[in-house]
C-alpha cells in the first residue's frame, strides 16, 4: 500500500536519487550528500509557491519510492481556464509495473479537478519511449508539438 503527500525537506535526497536513477537523469542530475545548493534553493522556491506541488509516493514504511511536480498554471485562453502540469515523475525500479505510477499520476489529476484546471498536461522526452505508451494508457494524448531551448 502507498499512499501520496506534498514533498517534505526530508526527502529531498530521495527525490535526487530518483531523478538521477535513469539514463537521462544520471548525466544531469547531481548526486551528493548532503544536496548540492541548487536544489535546496528550488525545493524553498517551489515550497513557497501556491501554484507548485512537489509530492512523494511512500511505501508502508514511510520509504520514497516516487515523486511528482505539479504546476497549476493560470491562462487567458479557453476563457481564462487553469490547467496542470505534470513533470519529474519517477517511480522507483522496483515499484514499477506494480500499479503505482497510475495511481500517483491519478492522484495529480484528482489534485488539478480540486483546483479547478480544465485539463492536465506533460511531457515526456522522445527517447522514454516506455514512458509515452504508460501516458497513452492513462488517457494522455499527443496533441501538440512541445519544443524546448536551452539557455
Amino acid at each position: 500500500m502507498h499512499s501520496f503527500r506534498p514533498a517534505r525537506s526530508s526527502d529531498l535526497a530521495d527525490i535526487i536519487d530518483l531523478l538521477a536513477d535513469d539514463a537521462l537523469g544520471a548525466v544531469r542530475e547531481v548526486v551528493t550528500n548532503p544536496p548540492d545548493a541548487r536544489y535546496i534553493d528550488a525545493f524553498a522556491a517551489i515550497a513557497a509557491d501556491a501554484n507548485q506541488l512537489l509530492a512523494v509516493a511512500v511505501d508502508q514504511g514511510d520509504r520514497v519510492v516516487g515523486c511528482l511536480q505539479l504546476t497549476f498554471i493560470p491562462g487567458l485562453s479557453r476563457t481564462g481556464m487553469w490547467r496542470g502540469q505534470i513533470e519529474s515523475v519517477r517511480i522507483a525500479k522496483d515499484e514499477r509495473g506494480s500499479g503505482l505510477g497510475s495511481d500517483f499520476i491519478e492522484w495529480a489529476v484528482a489534485r488539478c479537478i480540486e483546483r479547478g484546471c480544465g485539463l492536465v498536461q506533460l511531457t515526456s522526452d522522445k527517447s522514454r519511449a516506455d514512458s509515452i505508451r504508460f501516458y497513452e494508457r492513462l488517457g494522455f494524448v499527443a496533441s501538440h508539438e512541445g519544443l524546448k531551448r536551452s539557455l
